[in-house]
């Protein structure tokens, strides 16, 4: 496997593997010499995700848990610390959606959104930490939150979604803040539109081909446009580099 962007020698946990960017960070990171966890819920999907890493020579374990239950992030360490030893980078990935008008959004489907997108983003990051600090490796550790640029701009039909990724935003300043001296790098991404399990077929009809047309460069990114930001982010190299937001988003918030 070949050594890039520090990552040989890396122990990276990803939430929210199974599938999107989660599982294309996965295997970026194991082509390039990281011993990957991978945690999700969708089981078989994962397994799936896990047995293409393995076959292109690379080393990954297959978790399954919800990161909304703390209990379930527990479990995933102490499995994931058993088999690779300790965790020193995380990629908070893990994410869902509900798209609709605000006065159509029913408070379980609200709830639903944070408890994923910011509760499990938060305990994900904490639980982290401490297995960091713990193990005394804390300064060596590197934690990245996925967000969004709809966390700052302002559009229909993803109240949840967007209030949600703003509290990323900020959770990743904040744990930058407190941990800047004793804990580990924290820092978050924010990307632009890119076609995803998450936008569903959203980009396919008639009103998100409206919205691409409308972009500056009229076109969706590919998550690849994410790789190099992100795995210097999660490497050893970016040990100078925390409290940042980064966006990358091809140009449509301009």
């Amino acid at each position: 496997m070949a050594s890039e962007c520090g990552m040989e020698g890396r122990t990276l946990l990803v939430t929210g593997a199974s599938s999107g960017l989660g599982a294309h960070v996965a295997r970026k990171a194991a082509r390039r010499g990281a011993k990957v966890a991978l945690l999700a819920r969708r089981k078989e999907a994962l397994a799936r995700v896990v047995a293409e890493i393995v076959e292109e020579g690379g080393v990954a374990l297959a978790v399954v848990g919800d990161v909304a239950r703390e209990e379930d992030l527990v479990a995933a360490f102490d499995r994931i610390e058993a088999h690779f030893g300790s965790v020193n980078s995380v990629l908070v990935n893990a994410g869902m959606n509900w798209s609709g008008k605000a006065l159509d959004l029913r408070v379980a489907d609200f709830d639903a959104v944070f408890a994923v997108n910011v509760r499990g983003a938060f305990l994900t990051a904490r639980e982290a930490a401490r297995r960091m600090v713990a193990a005394g490796s804390a300064q060596d550790g590197r934690i990245v939150l996925v967000s969004s640029i709809t966390a700052q701009t302002q559009g229909s039909g993803l109240v949840a979604y967007s209030a949600s990724k703003a509290a990323v935003s900020h959770l990743g300043r904040l744990l930058a803040n407190e941990w800047v001296r004793t804990g580990p790098n924290v820092n978050v991404i924010s990307p632009g539109y890119f076609a995803s399990e998450l936008a569903g077929d959203w980009f396919e009809t008639e009103a998100g081909q409206r919205q691409v047309a409308a972009m500056p460069r009229r076109r969706l990114m590919d998550e690849d446009a994410l790789d190099a930001a992100l795995l210097h982010l999660l490497s050893a190299e970016s040990r100078c580099i925390t409290g940042a937001d980064i966006r990358i988003d091809d140009g449509q918030t301009l």
